[in-house]
């Protein structure tokens, strides 16, 4: 019983809106971790290698942790928060932009395919109890694939250039650099996931509603 109002106590009292008529219960520690993900994401942006038309950042490193240790949902949200952000006017996105206009621009396919990873590397980690390495590599690698399709095809649209002309652009000088940091960010969450029972804890609670 006291184990029972600890958790509910535990829990906040704000609920936030989920798709498919779903509302999503956070612990405070879980909007700790989202906002902890969201401002590490911003600070990733910052640390740029100028290129054109796609700069290189540290952003996507920390998108892979976010799913990684918080979860398909909870990730996903992090970066959601992150990108409604800068899309309000915050400036962290890369080389210090802000504003919707750069959503809908060139780059914004690479911001919204951050969301999709995220949520897409944190259910294959949840769907399989105690993943390994290379199951956590392998998250990784189809996270990555994910914000290189959606970010190409607005690129590509933008450039009205051909797919393989946008690939040779937009994907081809950050394979090294993401290679780099799916392997860094693979250790780290196998690291992170044998010491934290926090990454270990399983689904956040999800209530149904009927609208």
């Amino acid at each position: 019983m006291k184990a029972r109002e600890s958790e509910e106590q535990c829990t906040m009292v704000c609920r936030l809106p989920y798709l498919g008529g779903c509302i999503m219960k956070l612990r405070a520690l879980d909007a700790m971790m989202i906002s902890l993900f969201a401002a590490l994401t911003a600070a990733g942006s910052f640390v740029t290698f100028p290129l054109y038309p796609v700069p290189i950042t540290l952003q996507t490193f920390f998108t892979y942790l976010a799913g990684g240790v918080l979860g398909g949902r909870l990730g996903a949200l992090s970066q959601l928060i992150y990108v409604l952000l800068g899309g309000a006017g915050l400036p962290i996105f890369a080389g210090g932009r802000a504003g919707f206009g750069v959503l809908v621009g060139p780059t914004g396919g690479y911001l919204i395919g951050l969301i999709l990873s995220a949520f897409v590397i944190g259910r294959l980690c949840e769907n399989k109890q105690n993943p390994n390495f290379a199951w956590i590599l392998a998250s990784m690698i189809i996270g990555t694939a994910i914000i290189y399709i959606v970010g190409v095809i607005q690129l590509s649209l933008w450039m009205r250039t051909s797919i393989a002309q946008t690939i040779l652009w937009g994907i081809l000088p950050f394979l090294v650099g993401d290679s780099v940091k799916i392997l860094m960010a693979s250790l780290v969450i196998l690291k992170i996931r044998n010491v934290l029972p926090y990454v270990r804890s399983g689904r956040r609670k999800i209530v149904r509603l009927s609208i």
